[in-house]
């Protein structure tokens, strides 16, 4: 179960395009609390500790309690804006949540075992990830870190659908309307004549 991640906020007291640049000036990041029938909250909170959280690897799939005005609210990180340009935080949104509510979240996939899989360790196969991640709908309190996926005897040719993928307890995905697939072995890349001339071109070129 991912961890519950904590974000301290203050009250935003103007909302507009000019207050959010003043805020970012002196290194805050203009976000919003909404959901759970109550009015929007607009706050701010710290870049720098945003970041930090950001890097954990596992914050828009975790609950994140954020204390404001000496209140704590649980929520789910639903989006974080960033500058094309600087690439730092801009904007966030959270979605307040109950202890026990019914969330949809993206979980990242883990692939385990490809040394168990003669596809991949004999036959030279490469792993296609189709879906890195996989949108699942569980209980707030039980969202999993990853979902872990063993490749043990696995073959060229082979695919992996949701229906082959033992979930957590509670877990469902939130796709039900087909068995999709999530990642399959496919034979190795061979060259073309046509791509071993262009390289042999290159590197005489080099020469």
């Amino acid at each position: 179960m991912s961890d519950q991640l904590e974000l301290a906020a203050e009250t935003r007291g103007q909302v507009g395009k000019g207050a959010s640049r003043l805020l970012r000036r002196e290194g805050r990041v203009p976000a919003v609390i909404y959901g759970n029938k109550q009015d929007p909250q607009s706050i701010h909170v710290e870049e720098k500790a945003l970041m930090r959280l950001l890097m954990t690897g596992h914050f828009m799939n975790s609950v994140v309690m954020i204390e404001v005005d000496g209140q704590q609210v649980r929520t789910l990180p639903k989006d974080v804006s960033f500058d094309a340009v600087t690439e730092r935080p801009v904007h966030a949104d959270f979605l307040r949540i109950g202890a026990h509510t019914t969330v949809h979240v993206s979980v990242p996939v883990v692939f385990t075992d490809e040394e168990e899989a003669p596809g991949i360790k004999t036959g030279k196969g490469v792993l296609n990830i189709i879906q890195h991640e996989l949108e699942l709908v569980c209980d707030a309190a039980e969202i999993p870190d990853d979902i872990t996926i063993s490749l043990a005897g696995r073959e060229i040719g082979d695919s992996i659908h949701i229906s082959n993928v033992t979930l957590p307890k509670g877990v469902t995905p939130a796709i039900t309307d087909r068995d999709f697939t999530i990642a399959t072995i496919v034979p190795p890349t061979v060259p073309t004549a046509t791509e071993e001339a262009e390289d042999a071109a290159a590197a005489e070129t080099a020469a």
